[in-house]
């Protein structure tokens, strides 16, 4: 799925390099072939999907045309180096991959690739070509971007004329900052350079990790192939002792994007960054070179960004804002990520209303964490949501706080008993989540505690980036009508996955075989729904500039369904479903003079006219007029934002927006009382 295609070009580095023309005949490709325990290993990862998974894939035709084309949509998902024949030539395989992975033979998966490598190779010495001459940019020529449903260019020539258009609008988008043509020239002349010599480090390892995941994520997005330097990187982050910026990273067609932030690192203190945003450069300290990263390998990437303690990176970002409509380069220190940096934080606002004073305390939890090792070696003070939520509770008791609101935002999940723990705080007993094996045997996991630390009024924050442990914890909420959920609808993974290393099972010499990310369960609510795919619907919802489609479940056509089981028995403990149609009118009364919901509605209509749009112009004066349009629309937003924060002390923002609303609509609910 292409996301935000209409941003896709402003990746070129701002900087003029130094290059020559000829400096390509340098690289020379090679065609990668496979090594003999390959084949065994991807009929390993076959076994592995076809008898664990949740799912239980059956190898059959219908698999093998699947992993042709997933395969096929993973190294060309813009429909930009194959051409029809190629296409056509790959039907050949179209009903054997299936007996292959059967037999433990790979050869059809590098054919494809050294196909792929060998129209890519031409596209960039195309590019070197067209770079040599001035072009003329005031024709009304146009670029198709959004080429993801278009056929395949039936010759040469088509793909030509695709690729001069591509590149003049690559180039254009340096015209418009004021630098010349030669210098533009060079700039994305080097772009593609360093493309070609990342492509010329290319592995075997590397392209068996890109065919094993066409097949894995056919069981589910959430299943992965991951090769031994991957899997190291995978149990690194998870330590949370790794030194760099505290940024989750994944590809995304030729990008990097962020995929979350690790609360209190570099990346989120910095304020510079958001989720989502893409990565097409990456500089070493204040002067370094800025490396277009492209296309690269995520490990690689990931081994640019980290560093030491103390030291700076410099990322070139394309902001998922799309009211952003220029790339920019930001600093940040990179640091030590600790468990420590994670901790849920506390904050008490006073707020007046009807004549009264009411306490809210905010309670932000980034993830659900436990330090595991600690706790099981018995020390007494080890860290981990529950432990850090019930402290907060008892220093907002004894401020007597008159509400508390949970802030899931971003929170991506993390422990599970964590989340069962947590909801045991605001609970007196019973079942908070069902959760169903590949078996279909279905387990009741239990709060068995009768405390109830916190009963007075409750909300809970949730956007489209909550998920996993934070949809559990949300959505027992929401079935004990224990709180008010408020937000967007979250990312809807209801699916539990386990590490299976793959060395316990197969040895050749002393090569690692890698790991694979299996879903092996699913998770359902105690009224009988699973939390896969829907997710949780705030019981008041804001409008998301984040179509479904395109973020969360919903943006993998293989995702496991939604479905149901039988409901728990549980009782409700509160009566919020009586007042919620009266705080509904009250919380639209109110956003209907709210320049901040005003801003979001535009974004949201912005961003459908974007993916309305098939082309973007490479005409310059037609591209400096919608230039300038944006930045007039974005400074007047600034400077209002700017008045607001002079006249009422804060700043604005759409996340200001969410929790503002969030402790007025908790004051509504103690007033309806």
């Amino acid at each position: 799925m292409i996301k935000k295609f209409i941003l896709s070009f402003l990746l070129i580095i701002n900087i003029a390099f130094n290059l020559k023309a000829n400096d390509s005949t340098k690289i020379v490709l090679k065609s990668i072939q496979p090594e003999p325990y390959q084949g065994e290993l991807f009929r390993l990862v076959g076994q592995v999907v076809a008898n664990a998974h949740y799912r239980k894939l059956v190898i059959d035709d219908k698999l093998s045309a699947e992993l042709l084309n997933n395969y096929i949509k993973h190294l060309d998902p813009l429909h930009l180096y194959f051409l029809e024949s190629d296409i056509i030539n790959f039907d050949k395989y179209k009903y054997i991959l299936d007996d292959d992975l059967l037999q433990g033979k790979v050869d059809a998966g590098f054919d494809i690739y050294n196909k792929y490598q060998s129209r890519l190779e031409e596209r960039i010495n195309f590019s070197f070509d067209l770079l040599k001459s001035e072009m003329s940019f005031d024709t009304n020529d146009s670029f198709l971007y959004k080429r993801e449903d278009i056929n395949f260019a039936k010759s040469i020539s088509e793909l030509d004329k695709l690729w001069m258009n591509k590149v003049k609008y690559e180039v254009l988008v340096l015209k418009a900052d004021g630098k010349d043509f030669k210098t533009c020239a060079e700039i994305v002349r080097k772009r593609y350079y360093n493309l070609l010599k990342q492509l010329s480090k290319t592995k075997t390892s590397d392209v068996f990790s890109f065919y094993a995941n066409a097949l894995t994520e056919i069981s589910d997005p959430h299943t992965n192939y991951l090769a031994p330097r991957q899997a190291d990187e995978f149990n690194t982050s998870m330590s949370l002792s790794l030194e760099g910026i505290g940024a989750t990273l994944q590809t995304d067609n030729e990008y990097t994007k962020i995929t979350s932030l690790v609360k209190g690192g570099p990346a989120e203190k910095s304020k510079l960054v958001s989720v989502n945003d893409k990565i097409s450069a990456v500089g070493q300290g204040k002067e370094g070179e800025m490396v277009s990263v492209l296309d690269w390998r995520i490990d690689d990437v990931v081994g640019l960004i980290r560093g030491k303690k103390g030291t700076i990176v410099r990322l070139q970002i394309i902001p998922a804002d799309i009211t952003e409509n220029k790339s920019k380069i930001i600093e940040i220190t990179r640091d030590k990520i600790v468990l420590e940096d994670q901790a849920s934080k506390s904050s008490i606002k006073e707020i007046k209303k009807n004549g009264k004073k009411f306490k809210i305390g905010t309670i932000d939890i980034p993830t659900f964490y436990l330090d595991f090792a600690r706790a099981s070696a018995g020390e007494k003070d080890y860290k981990s949501t529950t432990r850090d939520v019930r402290r907060i509770i008892n220093e907002f008791k004894k401020e007597n706080v008159d509400a508390i609101v949970v802030d899931l935002r971003n929170n991506g999940g993390g422990s599970l008993q964590e989340a069962i723990e947590l909801t045991g705080l605001f609970i007196k007993s019973g079942p908070v989540v069902q959760v169903k094996d590949a078996y279909g045997i279905v387990k009741s996991e239990k709060d068995k505690d009768e405390e109830v630390l916190w009963n007075g009024p409750l909300e809970v924050i949730v956007n489209r980036f909550s998920a996993s442990a934070s949809e559990i914890f949300a959505a027992a909420m929401q079935d004990y009508g224990r709180a008010l959920i408020i937000g967007e609808q979250t990312y809807g993974k209801g699916t539990v996955q386990n590490m299976l290393d793959l060395d316990q099972y197969m040895q050749y010499g002393d090569k690692k075989m890698g790991q694979v990310k299996l879903t092996i369960a699913k998770f359902y609510r105690i009224s009988g729904g699973s939390t896969q795919h829907k997710g949780v619907i705030p019981d008041i919802e804001f409008p998301s500039i984040f179509a479904n489609k395109e973020y969360g479940e919903d943006a993998s056509i293989y995702s496991l369904p939604y479905d149901s089981i039988n409901p728990e028995s549980y009782s409700k403990q509160t009566k919020i479903t009586e007042q919620l149609n009266k705080l509904k009118q009250l919380h639209n009364a109110r956003m209907l003079g709210n320049a901040e919901y005003v801003y979001l509605l535009e974004d949201i209509e912005t961003v459908k006219k974007s993916d309305v749009k098939q082309f973007v112009s490479v005409n310059e004066a037609m591209y400096k007029k919608e230039l300038k349009e944006n930045e007039t629309k974005n400074k007047a937003r600034k400077e209002a934002r700017e008045k607001t924060k002079a006249n009422q002390g804060k700043d604005a923002s759409n996340a200001d927006l969410i929790l503002d609303e969030a402790k007025e609509l908790i004051i509504d609910q103690m007033l309806l009382k």
